[in-house]
């Protein structure tokens, strides 16, 4: 039995090393598509932190051009970390005109104290019961 341990040990470990690896290649390899589909007037971050946008990209060398706040910096295709998508703000229509505040969505009643944590709890768990009983 105990001759039988190492054998399955080392197989384990291979396994998890193969798994662990594939996973790390899948992940490559997005990131290269991703870099490989920028286009100019993307936004996008850097590894670094520096947020810009896309201005030139340059195959031959692999770089490209990014705008930040009005300059220019050129940075390799591999630094750019992600795509950045619009904020929520530019996506909310619904605007008061008076104080160009985001309307919300759905009101919250939020309590100044924990006194209607009970309640909550307990009708939470109410909902929860009625909707296991419905499936």
């Amino acid at each position: 039995m105990e001759g039988l341990a190492f054998p399955i040990l080392l197989v384990g470990m291979l396994g998890l090393m193969f798994f662990m690896s594939s996973r790390q290649r899948k992940q490559q390899k997005a990131q290269a598509e991703f870099r490989n589909d920028l286009a100019p007037g993307h936004e996008v971050m850097t590894a670094s932190g520096l947020f810009g946008t896309v201005v030139e990209i340059d195959e031959s060398n692999d770089r490209i051009t990014l705008d930040s706040a009005g300059s220019r910096s050129v940075w390799l295709r591999a630094a750019i970390a992600k795509r950045v998508d619009a904020p929520a703000s530019d996506l909310v229509t619904d605007r008061s005109a008076e104080t160009g505040t985001i309307a919300p969505a759905e009101a919250v009643d939020v309590p100044d104290d924990l006194s209607g944590l009970d309640t909550a709890q307990r009708e939470y768990r109410e909902q929860q019961s009625k909707d296991d009983e419905g499936k």
